[in-house]
């Protein structure tokens, strides 16, 4: 017998203003699960405070506390939770043989394009923000603006809610992006993109080399970063001795925007159960995690080697879970941001968005911008290019916009 699907995530909201609210998942058990709810909290813009993982390995009880927007959608977000649960039915014979890896059918692919009369600060922020309110994945982008000033965009986005291709759902999607857009929008037209025009719209294949320097740099040799960063207090440490099943981990960090993410999906890159977790952030800034893991075949990772790699991965992922730079190109600045694509093929959520706000705050307006996908070694990464507009207004320092951009990113402002 399973459990009731309303009873799989329960959200009890917070009583008092400034309080968490309480996010419990009890459901089956999979490698990754914890990584694919954690990715859903950071969409909807919250921020996990404190955090309990306990699992048998079939069955899991999660408990998140998390903080965040006071306009949440909780009812949303406990259906968006549920969806990445693995369904009770899994624990009985009839679907046993079903591969544990198996994906879902990848959803289809929309060309969303419209032409605006003119651009202003902040426009392709407002944007990305109804888009994402419609819960519209951004997959690929291409906006430019024409030498008389009219701005033409083209997004490339999945729905969440699989209805884009009625007329239903793209007049909703007109009429909002209307309602943010008044006069300045001309026309806008939405249509499921084909191969080969998804093939063309990559943008330029050529990565400027200061973005894979700034990649490169952070990987570690010999237990050693190749280039120095600013002193950041991170402890990993890994013991053996305290479970005759699992290898504890500990990590200390500072906090930052999506960290439990960060943490949890390298873990399910590399393949690794967490079989109980406690993850803790102060009032200082600093966070605390107790994590018993064990590998795919199920015993202790006592291989020295392995350990080395997973800390250094881990530790390269708390530094600097993105990379931003701010380069000339030509007599233009280009804005370039990169992060690391998970190995189901999944980016970092709500990326674009943070950026148009930073630039938005930052009175910066965009020229042409694009989001391009790299094989660097043997990862992918996502990068997005911003060719800034300096025409209109006094340029920003350049190392203001890198700042403020990071800050956005990592949730430091």
């Amino acid at each position: 017998m399973g459990i009731l699907h309303e009873d799989m995530v329960v959200i009890s909201q917070a009583e008092k203003a400034g309080d968490p609210t309480v996010v419990t998942v009890n459901c089956p058990d999979k490698t990754g699960l914890g990584c694919d709810l954690c990715r859903v909290i950071l969409l909807f813009g919250l921020s996990i405070c404190r955090g309990d993982v306990s699992t048998d390995g079939k069955w899991c009880y999660i408990v998140f506390w998390v903080v965040g927007k006071s306009d949440t959608r909780w009812n949303l977000l406990a259906k968006r939770l549920l969806e990445v649960c693995p369904s009770y039915f899994s624990t009985s014979g009839i679907y046993y043989y079903r591969p544990e890896n198996q994906q879902p059918k990848p959803l289809d692919v929309f060309l969303l394009k419209f032409w605006c009369s003119y651009e202003r600060e902040g426009l392709l922020h407002d944007v990305t923000k109804v888009l994402c309110e419609l819960e519209l994945t951004i997959e690929r982008v291409k906006v430019s603006t024409t030498p008389d000033g009219r701005v033409m965009d083209l997004f490339f986005v999945t729905d969440t809610r699989e209805l884009l291709h009625s007329k239903r759902r793209q007049d909703e999607t007109f009429h909002c992006l209307k309602a943010v857009l008044g006069n300045a929008l001309l026309c806008c037209e939405i249509e499921l993109a084909k191969s080969e025009v998804t093939a063309c719209s990559q943008g330029s294949p050529h990565l400027p080399s200061v973005i894979t320097e700034e990649i490169f740099s952070l990987e570690w040799t010999n237990g050693r970063l190749k280039r120095p960063v600013a002193s950041i207090p991170i402890s990993i440490t890994v013991d053996n001795n305290l479970s005759p099943s699992h290898t504890l981990v500990q990590i200390f960090c500072p906090d930052h925007k999506g960290l439990v993410y960060d943490i949890m999906r390298t873990l399910k890159d590399y393949n690794i159960q967490v079989s109980y977790g406690r993850f803790y952030a102060n009032a200082r800034g600093n966070c605390e995690l107790d994590l018993f893991i064990m590998q795919a075949d199920g015993k202790k990772i006592v291989d020295r080697n392995k350990q080395d790699a997973l800390c250094s991965r881990l530790r390269m992922e708390l530094l600097c879970p993105l990379r931003v730079a701010v380069v000339n190109r030509g007599p233009d600045t280009e804005l370039l941001v990169a992060n690391p694509v998970e190995l189901s093929g999944r980016g970092r959520p709500l990326v674009f968005y943070d950026i148009t706000l930073a630039l938005k705050y930052l009175n910066t307006r965009i020229f042409s911008a694009e989001i391009v996908r790299h094989m660097i070694r043997d990862r992918e990464w996502e990068v997005y290019r911003f060719l800034l507009d300096e025409g209109v207004c006094p340029s920003v320092p350049k190392k203001k916009i890198e700042e403020g951009v990071r800050n956005i990113l990592m949730g430091w402002e």
